[in-house]
C-alpha cells in the first residue's frame, strides 16, 4: 500500500496515485485524454502524467501532477502486489499542485486532520471534486462501462449466445445504431487520443473501450459488445457479433491507444 512521508504543511502524505496517459486514465473524468487534461488544466502531452493524491500536514486534499510517469507506474504496480513503495516525485518533475481530489477516496492520512479542501487564495482554481454519485450522467455512464470491462464474464453470462448485430432493417435501437455509426466514423477519421483504448484480455483477445458524446461501448475483439447511453440511465444494450461487428472491432483495435 502507499507509504507516506513525515510531512509538514508543505509536504504530502501520499494516499494513492493514478496514471493519466492517452491509453490509461480515470474514465470517470472524461471521454478522452485531452478532455481529462483540460478539466485538470494540463496540456495533453503524449507522454502523459502521473496524478498523486494526498493530504498536506493540515489535512487538506491535494492532487499533484508529475511528468515522471514511470515512477508512478512503478508505485502502482508495487501497491497492486501488496508491497510498500515510497512515491516521492522530484520537484523538477511536478507540473501542477491542484487543490482537491478528482476521485472519491475512502482513506485518509493518519495523525492529520480529516480531509478537507485547502483554504482558497485569490487566483486559485476551484478545488477538484469527484462527480456526484447519485445522478446519472456522462461520469456514471463511463463508470458503468468500467464495471462491465472489469466484470466481463459476469455480464456476458446474462446475454444469449444468439444475440445478433443491430442491422439497419431490423428495427434497431436508434441510440445503439447511432453509436455504431459514430464508432465506424472513428475508423475513417481517428478521434482524439483515448476515445478508443485497447487492453489485454484472455485467449489473445483484446478488451476495447470506446467512448463518444453521450455513449460508451465495451467489447472484446473475440466476442460481443455492450453499449451504454446518457439518455437511458442504467440501461446496458448488448450488440451481437453478426457479420459486421468483428470487422469493426478489429479496425478500432488497430487505431486504439494501448498501455506501454
Amino acid at each position: 500500500m502507499p507509504t507516506t512521508e513525515s510531512a509538514d504543511d508543505d509536504q504530502l502524505f501520499v494516499l494513492t496515485a493514478v496514471l493519466l496517459t492517452p491509453a490509461q486514465f480515470p474514465s470517470v473524468l472524461g471521454d478522452d485524454y485531452p478532455e481529462v487534461c483540460a478539466g485538470l488544466g494540463l496540456e495533453p502531452y503524449a507522454e502523459g502524467y502521473g496524478l498523486v493524491l494526498g493530504q498536506d500536514g493540515n489535512g487538506a486534499r491535494w492532487t499533484v501532477a508529475t511528468e515522471d510517469v514511470s515512477l508512478v507506474a512503478c508505485a502502482i504496480a508495487a501497491w497492486d502486489c501488496g508491497m510498500e513503495y515510497d512515491l516521492s516525485p522530484g520537484e523538477s518533475s511536478i507540473v501542477a499542485a491542484l487543490p482537491g481530489w478528482p476521485l472519491a477516496l475512502a482513506v485518509s492520512a493518519p495523525d492529520v486532520p480529516q480531509p478537507h479542501d485547502p483554504e482558497p487564495h485569490d487566483g486559485d482554481p476551484a478545488p477538484l471534486a469527484p462527480p456526484e454519485p447519485a445522478e446519472w450522467g456522462p461520469a456514471q455512464r463511463r463508470l458503468g462501462a468500467d464495471e462491465i470491462a472489469m466484470q466481463w464474464a459476469v455480464w456476458r453470462e446474462q446475454v444469449d449466445d444468439d444475440v445478433t448485430f443491430v442491422e439497419p432493417g431490423e428495427q434497431p435501437h436508434k441510440g445503439v445504431r447511432r453509436v455504431l455509426e459514430e464508432a465506424r466514423g472513428y475508423v475513417a477519421e481517428p478521434p482524439p487520443p483515448g476515445r478508443v483504448r485497447s487492453s489485454f484480455a484472455a485467449n489473445e483477445a483484446r478488451t476495447l473501450r470506446v467512448d463518444g458524446p453521450g455513449w460508451s461501448m465495451v467489447a472484446r475483439t473475440d466476442d460481443i459488445a455492450f453499449v451504454l447511453l446518457d439518455e437511458e440511465p442504467g440501461e446496458v444494450h448488448p450488440v451481437g457479433r453478426g457479420a459486421e461487428l468483428p470487422g469493426l472491432l478489429s479496425s478500432l483495435d488497430e487505431l486504439a491507444a494501448r498501455p506501454v
